[in-house]
């Protein structure tokens, strides 16, 4: 079964709410205010079943000019327009504005209904008719079925309900399969239930169960309920009206504007990159840096419009642009939005994003047109390609590409394979799950990586190699663990480094002395050999030799990463020799006894507490021995 929603735009008292009651028998205008008043001031919703089963939602706005917002929340979405004109006034400011309005969100379809026939003669109406046809030329609605009718008496509603079968055949059908994403434009609680939202489900299927986010604040919470047309279901689908029950949060923590979608798969952003058309009677040019409020789905932001190529956009116009709202909205690529000035709030124009989370650094304002016309213009593989580089240092799954790309998954899968085989992406991971990473990123990287470990074998001519955490520190911050451990395997395979335990070199690096350093090593070898099992602090042994402490420090590691000297403790190290003859001593000693303690140790081997303690401690630490109570006992 096939669904959409219809929507209604025209100026205010036009019959709108009227017509909606008429064709579906429910009365919108649900506030006290509106039915005081008898104009509608927040959005209205019915639901209508056409005679070949298609279920269509109805979002009945309002047509003053001073609830224009709420009409903008209403409208994006819609599938097909019932534009509202009344007979005994004809095309009216609003009537204007709200078609600009959905010519800028790029509404496909639609038609007119003349309301109110029933009060004006036939030559009137003729007139009245001749005008909106005129009115229409050029827009999206030029030759689209224009239908005098009355909601009073039922005149011409039967050829009104033909032309919207008409219409809703042809409209489009959404995507079913594509990102969960329900744009909220409403929020109340039901007691017993506690708190409900609605909207109209843009994309994708949502289930009784589902765990939820609701951006932008990235609340968390899961599927209780759901509703479509006041009827309990267990799924809904994309082009449905839909409430969703979301138990633990508060309606104080949703606003209209946040949008519903599935955890990970849609990121809040305060910048987007976009086309941006001015309209052609815009009162007055836009000028850089102007703010603006920007209208996406239900939401309206505060925002700052940077002109990429021009200091002023006339009506008219289009041109790329930096979009910078005040607080986090959510979009894909290929929404459409609308702009209006600051004060007086009138629509001016709108466009299409390109890129909903560009990146942060500073591009050049050449690159950024490129990068902007390729995702605007270029195939899909191309704008993958782009989306890659902007990605970063993070390889991109074929999940996140999607919801970046707004394309299918067939799409994106023979566009990633195209990227791999031409050598323009790399698969990330031993199967690739890890994802896909540009290969001018991944040359970044390795290229980073040599410099980082060539810096350091200059400033550390005599250690091993760089620890592998402190490497991955000097690194961008996007590397995961995964991608930078994948990325040393490469480049060990590539024999351009050489991974031993902890530490990363580069592959021709051999520590070597000079002949200077070999003699400085040779007297502190002879120092720890001399002094057998009482050996000297590192600091004793380096002050009486005349040379850099710096170089003398070098030295001294290079003899600790050589295993000539054997760390026993902080300050109490070894000679290789002596290091061996601990270890055979205390197992000589378990052949005729079943353990040892520290006095043991101290008759053992001549020496005082302060190294018979240390000298346990370190045969705990390599499994010579093991501790059970002041004892020591074989390890096994």
């Amino acid at each position: 079964m096939r669904h959409l929603i219809i929507g209604t735009a025209g100026h205010i008292d036009h019959g709108k709410t009227t017509l909606v009651k008429a064709l579906t028998g429910i009365d919108t205008d649900r506030l006290k205010e509106e039915k005081e008043r008898g104009i509608s001031i927040e959005l209205g919703f019915a639901f209508l079943t056409l005679p070949d089963g298609i279920q269509a939602g109805i979002v009945d706005v309002p047509g003053h000019e001073r609830f224009e917002k709420t009409m903008l929340a209403g409208v994006g979405g819609i599938d097909l327009v019932i534009l509202v004109i009344a007979a005994d006034e004809g095309v009216m400011p609003q009537t204007r504005e709200h078609l600009h309005i959905c010519e800028l969100l790029q509404v496909k379809r639609g038609l007119v209904a003349v309301t109110k026939a029933d009060l004006v003669e036939a030559e009137w109406l003729e007139m009245v008719r001749a005008d909106v046809v005129e009115t229409l030329k050029g827009t999206f609605l030029d030759g689209s079925p224009v239908v005098p009718c009355s909601a009073t008496t039922g005149q011409g509603l039967p050829e009104l309900l033909q032309a919207i079968q008409a219409q809703a055949a042809a409209a489009e059908p959404k995507r079913t399969e594509g990102t969960v994403r329900l744009p909220i434009d409403r929020v109340f609680t039901i007691k017993g239930f506690g708190t409900v939202i609605t909207g109209t489900l843009w994309s994708g299927t949502l289930v009784v169960g589902d765990e939820v986010a609701v951006l932008s604040a990235d609340l968390r919470s899961r599927v209780r309920r759901l509703q479509v047309h006041g009827q309990t279901v267990e799924r809904a689908v994309a082009g449905q009206r839909t409430a969703v029950n979301l138990p633990g949060l508060e309606v104080s923590q949703i606003e209209r504007g946040d949008v519903l979608c599935l955890p990970g798969t849609l990121r809040a952003s305060e910048t987007f990159d976009a086309t941006l058309s001015l309209l052609p009677d815009a009162p007055r040019p836009l000028v850089n840096r102007a703010r603006i409020r920007f209208h996406l789905g239900t939401s309206e932001r505060l925002a700052r419009v940077v002109l990429l190529d021009r200091e002023e956009l006339q009506p008219g116009e289009q041109a790329y642009v930096h979009l910078r709202l005040e607080t986090p909205s959510v979009s894909l690529p290929g929404d459409r939005y609308v702009i209006r000035s600051y004060s007086p709030a009138v629509t001016i124009g709108g466009g299409t994003i390109l890129d909903p989370n560009p990146p942060r650094e500073r591009r050049p304002r050449v690159k950024m047109i490129e990068h902007l016309r390729i995702l605007e213009q270029g195939s899909p593989m191309d704008r993958l390609e782009r989306l890659l580089l902007a990605a970063g240092f993070a390889p991109a799954t074929s999940e996140e590409l999607r919801a970046r790309s707004d394309l299918d998954a067939t799409a994106v899968a023979d566009s990633l394979r195209e990227l791999t085989e031409k050598g323009a992406a790399v698969l990330v991971g031993p199967k690739g799950e890890a994802g896909v990473l540009h290969v001018e990123r991944l040359a970044q990287l390795e290229k980073e990586v040599l410099a980082r470990l060539a810096e350091f074998h200059a400033k550390e001519p005599l250690k091993d190699g760089l620890a592998k955490e402190e490497l991955r520190s000097k690194l961008p911050a996007q590397l995961t663990p995964a991608t930078f451990g994948w990325m040393l395997a490469r480049l060990t395979e590539a024999g351009k480094i050489a991974v031993e335990r902890d530490k990363v070199r580069l592959a021709e690096h051999r520590p070597t002395l000079s002949a200077a350093e070999e003699e400085l090593k040779a007297k502190i070898e002879a120092a720890y050999r001399g002094a057998a099992f009482q050996p000297p602090t590192p600091e004793g042994v380096l002050a009486g030799l005349q040379a850099e402490r710096k170089l003398l420090q070098a030295v001294f590691r290079r003899m600790v990463d050589d295993g000539i000297l054997v760390k026993v403790k902080e300050d109490i190290f070894l000679h290789r020799e002596h290091s061996q003859q601990l270890r055979e001593r205390v197992l000589a000693h378990f052949q005729t006894q079943p353990s040892i303690n520290v006095g043991a140790m101290k008759d053992l081997f001549g020496v005082s507490r302060k190294y018979a303690i240390p000298f346990l401690e370190h045969l705990d630490d390599v499994r010579i021995t093991r501790r059970q109570g002041d004892e020591r006992v074989p390890y096994r």
